[in-house]
């Protein structure tokens, strides 16, 4: 099985953070994981707003950890954005409305805090 990771889920991961859920931490070590180029965005976004600092910079980190941890990149595509056109507006941010998206038209859960993700009737995990 594989699951996406929310932009967050993958950073405390990273960073080893005590915000991650048991159940989250468990799913992560076992699972196949997918970080969406919507999340790699959203990250390059708040570094160059210097709203988040990575050791080594963007350049280095993202891929260094992606590798490290054997997470695959979910490509963004035509479907996943026309799936967005078709989502209702129960959350706002751009970033976690391509996210359910890819969800959806993947077919996988994503592991994120974000409680709001389950009213697009997909699986979250926490």
């Amino acid at each position: 099985m594989a699951v996406l990771l929310d932009t967050h889920t993958f950073l405390w991961w990273c960073e080893d953070a005590g915000n991650l859920s048991k159940k989250a931490r468990r799913i992560i070590s076992k699972e196949d994981c997918l970080l969406s180029l919507a999340s790699l965005w959203e990250i390059s976004i708040k570094v160059s707003l210097g709203k988040l600092k990575l050791p080594g910079g963007f350049d280095r980190y993202v891929p260094e950890q992606m590798a490290l941890n054997g997470f695959t990149q979910l490509a963004i595509g035509f479907r996943h954005i026309a799936g967005c056109g078709r989502l209702p507006w129960h959350h706002r941010d751009p970033f976690d409305r391509l996210l359910i998206a890819q969800a959806i038209e993947e077919e996988v859960a994503v592991v994120s805090r974000d409680a709001v993700f389950e009213q697009y009737g997909i699986s979250r995990i926490w």
